[in-house]
Order: structure tokens, then sequence, then C-alpha cells
């Protein structure tokens, strides 16, 4: 099927999900956790379904078992997944739920993604995009860089700073309830998206290693295929077509001694050990995406 610009495909879809919408277009501290529109996340799973063809799986089905019985009996878990487009998160959700198995559709129902504050305040039809999926809002440090940059003055700088702060703490407090109710916090490690051609932008953020030490057990996912292909920054701007979409888990980590390990391997004056670690899991997941891409086409 010819890949069609996301905004022309589904045009009357993005209308109706504008009609739907009420998360917030501002973010602070007083609303960074925002519960999942049921209105909108049917409109994102008609979306997924269109385009998810039959062959499009889970892999290591197993692995998500085991995560979510853990979690079930307390532990605190922390999902890191690979994110090539905006579909990630729905078409993982979609999958996780419709997979026929009782407890990894239950787990999707328990995901709470990390989310930075410009899907809710760069366009309306992204933010409800974004409203779909239960998420916690931060202020990412790549944005604070660079509104300090682009900061007329001093003062403006300090107040962007306050500012982020303010979002972040209140952000940390709602994931340690996410956690109380045993909900699953899901993280991109690398904040963005990756672009072909752009190296960068699959390198994990050295952010991630606070999660690493806030978790008791950590579930790496990779991703192989996509129903979007990035073009530039504007989500809607994606060519979107049918694709196979397999989701792939690595067996369950348990993240304190697999960061206290890999740190103690570290040669003592290492300049930057929380780079170093997350530099460590994207290579996990490098590792784990290749395998399951030969497997799969072999």
């Amino acid at each position: 099927m010819e890949k069609i610009p996301l905004y022309k495909r589904y045009a009357d879809s993005f209308k109706k999900l504008g009609e739907l919408s009420h998360a917030a277009a501002k973010i602070d501290e007083t609303n960074v956790y925002q519960v999942a529109n049921p209105g909108t996340r049917k409109i994102m799973d008609m979306l997924v379904e269109d385009n998810t063809l039959p062959e499009s799986h889970l892999e290591g089905i197993e692995n998500f078992e085991k995560f979510y019985d853990l979690v079930q009996s307390g532990k605190s878990g922390l999902i890191l997944m690979e994110h090539y487009s905006n579909t990630d998160l729905p078409s993982f959700c979609y999958m996780l739920e419709k997979s026929g198995n009782p407890k990894v559709a239950d787990l999707s129902k328990r995901i709470v993604a990390i989310a930075g504050m410009k899907l809710n305040e760069a366009d309306p039809t992204v933010r409800a995009f974004a409203e779909s999926f239960t998420r916690v809002v931060i202020y990412p440090t790549r944005s604070l860089d660079k509104k300090e940059a682009d900061a007329a003055s001093e003062e403006e700088a300090k107040a962007e700073e306050q500012k982020a702060r303010k979002i972040n703490m209140a952000a940390m407090r709602a994931m340690t309830e996410c956690k109380k109710r045993g909900e699953v916090i899901l993280v991109f490690p690398s904040g963005t998206r990756y672009r072909p051609g752009h190296p960068e932008t699959k390198r994990g953020l050295k952010e991630i290693d606070s999660y690493l030490r806030l978790f008791d057990v950590v579930l790496l996912v990779s991703i192989n295929g996509s129903i979007l292909e990035i073009q530039d920054e504007n989500m809607l701007n994606d060519l979107c077509a049918p694709a196979v979409t397999i989701f792939g888990a690595h067996e369950v980590i348990e993240c304190k001694p697999f960061r206290d390990e890999y740190l103690a391997s570290l040669p003592a004056d290492e300049a930057d050990p929380k780079q170093k670690m997350i530099d460590h899991v994207m290579d996990l997941l490098e590792k784990q995406h290749n395998e399951i891409e030969a497997k799969n086409n072999g």
C-alpha cells in the first residue's frame, strides 16, 4: 500500500480527536499526571488496527508474563523501550491488549508513559493523540537547555529553570504514587524518535540512570517495524502504511544488581559512569533488536 502522510489519511479521524480532546494545553506542577482519554483511545486503536499486519506479534511473551507477575507481587516495574515513531506506545499497548494472554493484556492497562511536555503544548492534534494513554509529563533536560539558551535575560533563564524543577519534582511524586498503585512506568531512554542517518537520536540519556535506581525490575523492549515513517519534526507529516511490527522483551532484569555490577566493571576514573550505564542499556536493546530482525527475516 502507498505510504500517505498521516494528516491526509486520517484527516476526518483527527478532526474527531480534536473534538474529544480535553487535556491541558499548558503543563505546570498541578497537572503532570494525566489519565488516558477513553474517547481518543478508541480512535488510536482504530488507526493501529488499520495498519497492523497479521504477522505482527510479541517476542518473548514469557518475559512479559514474568514481569507482570513480579509487579503483581509488589515489585516496582520499569519498561525501557526503543523509539522509532509516535505510534510506538499505541501499537505496544494495542498488541499487549490483543495478545490473548490475560496477564499481558492486563499489563497494557497498567502502563504509564513518561512524556515530554511538548506533546501537550506544541499542537492540538498531537496533544489529542498523546492523551489517549495515561502519562506523567516531565520537563526534559534537552528542552530546558534550549529554553535557557534562547532566554532574553538571566532572570528569564532562571524562571524557566525554576518552572522545570517544579514540574519534574511533581512528576517524581506522581511516579511514586504510580508505583504504589502497581502501575508500570514506560520510558523511551533516547528521549526522542530515532532518525536514520542521525545516530545521536538513538543515544540514551544519562538521566535514565536515575530510573534504574528508583525501580526494582526493568524490562527492555525492542521494536522491529513501524506503521509510521518519520519525515520531519512534525509527527503529522509522518508517512503511514500497514506494517509488521514486533515488540520483543528481554529477560526481566533486577535493577540494583544489574546497575551495581556494570558500574563496578568501569575504571575507577571513568568520567561519566551514568552515561556509560545507559550506553550499556542501549547496546542491549540494539543487540536484541538485531537478533529479532535476523530471526524473522531468516
